[in-house]
């Protein structure tokens, strides 16, 4: 673990799984490392994967399996910056489609629970637009999607 800062995500046994599902969806994210339980421990056994060092999109994270004991929530999140609709609709549909849970506004879920933003820079844009009038007509449409469609986006900044 070469990074002074690193974000460790608890998991209930499938820190792998998760990881390596990660490495095969997002660019730029790799599993760098396994390591196995020297010992037993409260929800494991010796030789069991206890952490996984894996790279997300560039952000070194660590995944512990330390059983059931805490659950992620949406207090902590991924934003991913998309450059398209075919991006956003790629990672979406592989984090719903893999298990995940869809919500509002660009949010959804895997089926680890680990939050994430789907965010097309489009979005940002728009609902940053100086034009505050345009401002609010993106952020009202983002309102009420679920995955963002940049074309409606556009068209309610537009007017």
């Amino acid at each position: 673990m070469a990074a002074k800062n690193t974000i460790c995500l608890w998991y209930n046994g499938s820190a792998l799984d998760a990881a390596t599902f990660y490495a095969s969806t997002f660019p730029d994210t790799t599993v760098d490392a396994v390591h196995h339980a020297p010992g037993d421990y409260p929800d494991g056994k010796q030789g069991d994967v206890l952490t996984v060092e894996f790279t997300v999109m560039g952000i070194p994270c660590i995944g512990l399996n330390g059983g059931p004991a805490f659950t992620p929530d949406e207090a902590f999140s991924f934003q991913v910056a998309t450059d398209d609709q075919a991006e956003t609709d790629r990672l979406w549909n592989a984090i719903i489609g893999n298990g995940g849970q869809a919500s509002a506004c660009g949010w959804c879920k895997d089926r680890w629970g680990i939050s994430w933003q789907i965010t097309p820079r489009a979005l940002m844009a728009a609902i940053t637009d100086p034009d505050r009038k345009a401002a609010k007509r993106a952020f009202d449409a983002m309102m009420a999607m679920s995955k963002i469609d940049i074309a409606a986006i556009e068209a309610a900044r537009r007017g």
